[in-house]
């Protein structure tokens, strides 16, 4: 069955890894613009679809942060919504970053709410901390609608030492490890990616990826490498690019000759129109502008390292 992993597949060799964050919240738009809207939620929208028309054909894919709409109340989930749909209506790929994590009956009726609907998007990404209960609903829901999901395995912010590192013990469940080194060196986020990489065996899509990726930050160089090559056929949603301090080398070593990844940038590319143009009252346009050439530099350094290191 061909899933949307694969059709990320194909959009990362047609456009480059690009994965525009639209985090938008109002104080990243021109004054002069949010002036002109009703609300805040209302110039969200206008500035994200003025920012999808103008990298549509730049970047692989859109990652909507719901948390920046869901401030706004229900004003907000409506631009949410409407932005989702937008992306849609001009063949883009989304990725709504919900980050949900709940089990049984509720991870059933939240992956119901972002499968279809009025939040429908072809990838969520979830939390597997509860255990892959948390994660089977989603596979179920998926599989008939040939969605796709990011499950947090290594994540990029500070903290993610604090659990994801934390070392496993020699004969706790799953111990047996393809990951780093012997099971008593086995840290947690391992655990999570040898049980996504089983699971991408049993829904492979058409590419060689599984049906479900995971989150891999590219803030820490020195074990990206061993990442990749351990699980092979785990498609990456790589966040971490920009103002949380990795590169486009970072980026490059995460992927898989040259595919198998996506890289998220947000207020590097959504904001690039303070630094490109003149003061707050930039036009729409010249705003738009500005995130279309920021996708394109960060797409062209990335592909620089990935022939570099060929």
């Amino acid at each position: 069955m061909v899933f949307n992993i694969d059709k990320l597949f194909e959009a990362v060799a047609a456009k480059g890894h690009v994965c525009v964050g639209l985090d938008t919240c109002a104080d990243y738009i021109p004054s002069a613009e949010r002036k002109k809207a009703r609300n805040d939620a209302e110039a969200v929208l206008v500035f994200n679809k003025a920012l999808i028309d103008s990298t549509l054909d730049v970047c692989a894919c859109y990652k909507v942060q719901i948390a920046y709409y869901e401030e706004m109340g229900l004003e907000g989930l409506n631009a949410y919504s409407q932005t989702l749909k937008y992306i849609k209506s001009k063949g883009g790929l989304a990725i709504a970053d919900i980050k949900r994590g709940d089990i049984a009956d509720t991870a059933s009726r939240y992956a119901k709410a972002h499968y279809s609907g009025d939040f429908e998007a072809d990838f969520v990404t979830i939390s597997p901390y509860m255990g892959m209960d948390s994660v089977d609903p989603w596979i179920r829901e998926a599989q008939s609608l040939g969605k796709g999901a990011f499950v947090l395995m290594r994540t990029s912010n500070k903290g993610m030492r604090d659990f994801q590192y934390l070392k496993t013990e020699s004969g706790e469940q799953g111990a047996e490890s393809k990951g780093q080194g012997t099971a008593n060196d086995k840290r947690l986020y391992h655990v999570v990616g040898d049980k996504l990489s089983s699971l991408a065996v049993q829904y492979e899509g058409v590419k060689g990826y599984g049906m479900f990726g995971a989150v891999v930050g590219c803030t820490e160089r020195e074990e990206a490498a061993e990442i990749r090559k351990n699980y092979p056929n785990l498609f990456f949603l790589i966040p971490g690019y920009g103002a949380q301090g990795g590169g486009a080398l970072d980026a490059a070593i995460l992927l898989r000759e040259g595919n198998g990844g996506v890289v998220n940038a947000s207020r590097s590319i959504i904001t690039a129109w303070k630094t490109e143009c003149s003061g707050n009252e930039a036009a729409l346009q010249a705003a738009a502008d500005a995130a279309r050439q920021a996708s394109i530099k960060m797409r062209d350094e990335i592909l620089k390292e990935i022939r570099n290191g060929k």
